[in-house]
């Protein structure tokens, strides 16, 4: 009561007291508070019960007022005395001591103060930088310390400072030399015992001895207009090997990223973000290699997966929302849509997303490091497993989790290691012995035909969302690299009396369909009907344009009419016509383009004489399944087949020579054994047109399915046949959408 007392009274005479320069009130509130340790004799009492905190706040803002007089850059009287008697360093040795109780908290404040309010640069001065990175190793080594709030408001205005000015980071990279000296390394302090640290002039000081500027030079430095940054020196070659850096002010805001007080965690993530984009190289290295940043932060990424439940419904996963790494409040009380594990769910993948934002914005040292860490010790060391087991459950979950991930990952360097843990680095052409070699990848890829339909589901829903990242190996480990050579095609050196001859409409040469090796397992009864096989386009002479490119209008009308018109139902529903996918084509096409654009893809097909038509040729593990689910359209679900159509579609509309080669031109030569995605098509119809003869009423029932799809028609009796009826109708719209997709890519390939 009676410090409050003389606290107000000291209070009233400053105020009655006629106004001193500003040097002298400075020196004068400086004095009061190295007085106090002097004078008192109870060191128990709390420091808001003693003037100290009246002293600092006057001594900043005496310090604000002085600058607000002095031109830009120029440094007061009061400033040089701060920096020249180490006014910082005395504060800091309190703090430290704690004494009175309470002084850390005030100190924190002060030196977050000063760094905040006062506009010229501060801490490239010794006497600043390193009383604060001494400060720096006191925040965070006791979680839920009454200075928590005060510990981060600190470090994130360091991390601040460090951000406008970049190059000062290079002061809070303590050095330690391994059992040699080095003639030069950073200018940094350092705390440890047996540490060899140069101070301003670039010599070496003995440990103990402190790094100030002599005298002189200290004199010369005060009396000057402005503080003069101290240069940070790199370590020389000699002496890089023997140098172990601490990275101080990471460290602490790790140990802050752990606190109970979500508000600290989440501003001590803030921090790390801002440290982690500085663009020096020697910070990114030290980040790396002497801190636990990338372990801490991928071992809580682990333990918050491993708190999952072992079953999530995966539409959950799905539609889960809130995910902001910075505003992860969930309260189950107050949301209606709670489902067991979703506080659980929200956790996990908020922090995903902070680890994605933070190697999104980190050097490209750091990155590399942060994302392969990920790789190593939570997909390989954790998820593997989980996608690798046998319970239906499990692998459901799993793959709904990773699909999650690979759908929100924005960040390169992350999404590099994901591509390389599911499809391998590999990228020379597959063969069918060899598929097996990559155990995950060839997992992922039969689970895309697996036994359970939702696994088929969600493995595909995954594959089509990679497909849509911006990343060149995932087209090209999946596909590309298979048809490279352009082996799925049969040479045919032009003959020029083969040029105008034409035979029943065909080019000399041409397979006809009822001669199609693919039918040759349906019975002579059993024959395409001669009216369907009509009604396809005939391939006149001149179908192949002087630039190699197939007449557009033939390729559509190829789609079109592949589906014959007893099992066409689309005509007699008004807005479902072929023209409604063109404007999608259209948008989607641009989208890859602009996603395409950087991978340096040739604009024409690779030239056949060029081209090693000898190797044997294998579409590769990734079409093959799709090819053989296609394959099945008439006999699988409705929901699988959308998601076929849908990956395939997707893959139709890269622009490379090669893909729209192989499947969007009905007209390439195939090499005997195989297939492309229009002859497997072809296939289906055919069985379709053997099926369509022993089902009753066939047109009728297809177009009720279809309005009943659609909702034009209220759920009614089971119709038979519907997987059939319902495979028939994904058919024709999947052909449909092919022939917009190649016209879109012709159309764009042709406009200038």
């Amino acid at each position: 009561m009676f410090s409050k007392l003389s606290s107000i009274l000291q209070h009233a005479v400053e105020v009655l007291a006629p106004s001193l320069p500003l040097q002298e009130d400075f020196v004068y509130h400086w004095k009061s508070i190295t007085h106090y340790y002097i004078e008192t004799s109870d060191d128990k009492a709390p420091v808001t019960d003693t003037n100290i905190p009246s002293h600092l706040e006057q001594m900043l803002e005496i310090l604000v007022q002085e600058e607000s007089e002095r031109e830009s850059g120029e440094t007061g009287p009061c400033m040089e005395y701060l920096l020249h008697h180490k006014v910082l360093e005395t504060l800091y040795t309190l703090g430290k001591a704690d004494c009175p109780p309470g002084m850390k908290q005030q100190v924190l404040v002060f030196y977050t103060k000063l760094l905040g309010r006062i506009r010229q640069p501060l801490l490239p001065h010794i006497n600043v930088h390193r009383p604060v990175q001494k400060l720096i190793r006191l925040c965070g080594e006791v979680l839920a310390n009454p200075t928590e709030n005060e510990e981060i408001q600190f470090l994130c205005i360091v991390c601040s400072k460090l951000k406008q000015d970049p190059y000062l980071v290079n002061f809070f990279l303590e050095n330690k030399l391994k059992g040699a000296l080095s003639n030069s390394v950073l200018g940094s302090p350092a705390a440890s015992q047996g540490e060899v640290l140069t101070n301003d002039t670039g010599q070496s000081v003995p440990p103990g001895t402190t790094c100030d500027l002599p005298a002189t030079e200290g004199a010369a430095a005060t009396a000057s207009s402005s503080v003069s940054p101290t240069e940070p020196q790199e370590p020389s070659e000699s002496s890089a090997s023997h140098i172990h850096q601490d990275y101080n002010l990471v460290n602490s805001l790790l140990n802050l990223t752990k606190s109970p007080d979500g508000r600290v965690a989440v501003k001590a993530c803030e921090g790390l973000m801002l440290l982690v984009s500085l663009p020096e190289p020697a910070a990114a290295k030290c980040l790396t290699q002497s801190t636990g940043m990338c372990d801490l932060l991928t071992d809580r990424l682990i333990s918050l997966y491993r708190a999952l439940p072992q079953s999530i419904d995966p539409l959950d996963i799905e539609t889960v929302d809130g995910i902001n790494w910075g505003l992860d409040s969930y309260n189950v009380k107050e949301d209606a849509s709670a489902f067991p594990g979703k506080r659980a769910l929200i956790s996990f993948l908020s922090w995903f997303d902070y680890c994605d934002q933070l190697i999104k914005e980190a050097h490209q040292v750091t990155a590399s490091a942060m994302a392969k860490c990920i790789r190593e010790r939570f997909l390989i060391g954790v998820m593997e497993p989980q996608l690798m087991q046998t319970s239906e459950i499990g692998i459901l979950t799993a793959t709904a989790l990773l699909h999650r991930i690979v759908r929100h990952v924005t960040s390169e360097a992350l999404l590099q290691q994901i591509v390389y843990f599911l499809l391998t680095e590999k990228r020379e052409p597959e063969t069918l012995r060899d598929i097996q070699k990559s155990p995950l990848r060839h997992r992922l890829i039969e689970h895309c035909n697996h036994i359970s339909d939702e696994i088929s589901i969600m493995t595909l829903r995954l594959f089509e969302h990679l497909l849509q990242k911006p990343n060149e190996h995932i087209l090209y480990n999946l596909v590309l690299r298979n048809l490279e050579e352009r082996n799925y095609t049969e040479y045919k050196p032009p003959c020029p009396e083969d040029k105008d001859v034409v035979e029943n409409g065909q080019i000399a040469g041409a397979v006809d369909l009822e001669e199609d090796p693919l039918f040759t397992d349906l019975s002579p009864d059993n024959m395409l009907s001669k009216e369907w096989l009509s009604s396809s386009p005939p391939i006149s002479p001149d179908h192949q344009r002087n630039d190699g490119k197939t007449e557009v209008h033939k390729i559509v009308n190829s789609f079109l009419c592949l589906v014959p018109d007893e099992a066409k139902s689309s005509y007699q529903v008004e807005g479902t016509g072929y023209d409604t996918y063109l404007r999608d084509a259209h948008r989607q096409f641009r989208d890859y383009c602009a996603i395409c654009l950087r991978w340096d893809w040739p604009g024409i097909a690779k030239a056949i004489e060029k081209c090693n038509l000898e190797a044997p040729f294998f579409e590769g593990h990734f079409l093959k399944v799709l090819f053989d689910r296609m394959g099945k359209i008439l006999d699988q679900p409705y929901d699988v087949n959308l998601q076929v159509t849908s990956v395939l579609s997707k893959l139709s509309l890269f622009p490379h020579p090669h893909i729209h080669e192989f499947l969007l031109d009905p007209y390439v030569n195939l090499a005997p054994g195989c297939r492309s995605l229009f002859s497997v098509i072809v296939r289906v119809v055919g069985d379709l047109m053997v099926r369509i003869q022993r089902i009753p009423e066939f047109t009728p029932k297809l177009l009720l399915v279809r309005k009943r799809l659609l909702g034009l028609e209220p759920d009614g009796p089971i119709v038979d046949h519907m997987t059939l009826l319902e495979g028939v109708i994904v058919l024709e719209e999947f052909c449909k959408e092919l022939a917009a997709i190649a016209f879109v890519k012709f159309h764009s390939s042709t406009t200038p």
